[in-house]
């Protein structure tokens, strides 16, 4: 089972990648040195409540933003969510999902 700390870690990791911001950045935003942002990214430290304001800021996302896991699944669970959605769906929105699947393949 994934930890609250690894979750988190996984998710701050995500968002700062998204807005291309590097562990050096962020550290010197939340004012922590750069081996202790790999350590919170990788599940192994969990920052002060004053750091997860500060991060969130850093971020320019909420805090209820930070702690947003729902999508952090193992592989299987995502696979069966997808199938059993595309199962409710109508022609015209398979079709879109098809397209939007086999673009992803080609520039992958």
């Amino acid at each position: 089972m994934t930890s609250l700390k690894q979750k988190f870690g996984k998710r701050v990791r995500e968002i700062r990648k998204s807005k291309g911001i590097t562990q050096e950045q962020i550290a010197e935003l939340i004012s922590i040195e750069p081996p202790n942002v790999s350590k919170m990214e990788s599940g192994l430290h969990f920052p002060q409540p004053d750091k997860i304001e500060k991060i969130a800021n850093a971020l320019n996302v909420s805090v209820q933003e930070l702690f947003d896991f729902e999508h952090i699944q193992k592989r299987e669970n995502l696979i069966e969510y997808v199938m059993n959605s595309l199962s409710r769906y109508d022609n015209k929105t398979l079709e879109l999902v098809y397209k939007f699947v086999y673009n992803l393949n080609i520039y992958k």
